[in-house]
């Protein structure tokens, strides 16, 4: 919040002397920065499976700021973290309820869910991974230095997701306490609307869109969203200069690619959501030096 106000004032300021403020918004966008967020999608998935514990825990490991997972909701009710809207993917659903096809998570209750196996697709050491609530995640992450970066899927499809992801987070007062941002929690989807709501049941909880806004929508989304999380194609540095302006930062995904990682630093983007925290990390470094 106080960066927009800075924001608003420098606008007002350079409206009053008679600049346009794409001359001043510009340069921010092609400044690299030095305290680039390290956010780790999927926890570490290019090394655990996506959106478990073990991709979880190693993403702490790897020391990322922020830690991004994927929240929707089961048949009864429970905030389960999975990517897809279906199990089939990264769960051995399939084999162990042939005749539950398309294996919808809001088709399964959570003790279903948690009969599968969520590991074994990714490498034969992760056999026996179990697909994580949001409550796992959260304690995981409550006893280390990562932040969380939330994303709600979907959740149109999931009546009531909104008060019930706002419930989970507020029974932990270390996430939405009033210096929460020491807490580093944000909460993100690709449903602007969910964002909206969110917003106004927990006002003091960062939220993010993901998305590119159009520069003609970025005043609109900038009342109710502190980010702007687009894919990295999209984050030129017009467009970073723009979120900017609007007093938004700015972090785009998925970026596996070091030398592309170094582009988007150089443009001076926020964050950075990447399956290879370590290489991203190493690539921050680099600037510091």
């Amino acid at each position: 919040m106080l960066r927009r106000t800075v924001v608003a004032a420098a606008a007002a300021l350079v409206a009053s002397i008679g600049l346009a403020p794409a001359v001043v918004a510009a340069p921010v966008a092609t400044a690299a920065k030095t305290d680039v967020a390290t956010i780790a999608h999927r926890g570490a998935s290019a090394y655990a499976p996506e959106n478990t514990l073990a991709a979880v825990r190693l993403g702490v490991r790897m020391r990322a700021d922020l830690v991004e997972i994927d929240v929707q909701q089961t048949k009864d009710g429970e905030l389960v973290v999975v990517h897809d809207n279906t199990l089939e993917r990264t769960t051995d659903a399939e084999q162990k309820f042939p005749d539950r096809g398309p294996w919808r998570i809001s088709d399964f209750t959570l003790a279903e869910i948690r009969t599968l196996d969520a590991g074994s697709w990714k490498a034969p050491e992760f056999a026996g991974e179990r697909v994580p609530t949001l409550a796992e995640v959260l304690d995981v992450l409550q006893r280390g230095p990562s932040g969380l970066l939330l994303e709600a899927k979907s959740p149109e499809l999931y009546p009531g997701i909104t008060e019930r992801i706002a419930d989970e987070l507020s029974a932990r007062p270390s996430w939405v306490r009033p210096d929460h941002k020491a807490r580093n929690l944000v909460v993100q989807s690709f449903n602007w609307g969910f964002i909206r709501d969110f917003h106004g049941l927990l006002p003091g909880v960062q939220v993010g869109v993901l998305g590119a806004p159009s520069e003609a929508e970025l005043a609109e989304v900038a009342t109710y969203s502190d980010q702007v999380n687009p894919n990295h194609a999209q984050a030129t540095p017009e467009y970073i200069a723009a979120v900017h302006a609007h007093g938004m930062s700015i972090n785009p995904y998925t970026v596996n690619d070091a030398p592309l990682m170094r582009t988007l630093i150089d443009r001076g983007v926020d964050g950075i959501i990447s399956d290879r925290p370590d290489v991203l990390r190493e690539e921050i470094g680099k600037v510091r030096r």
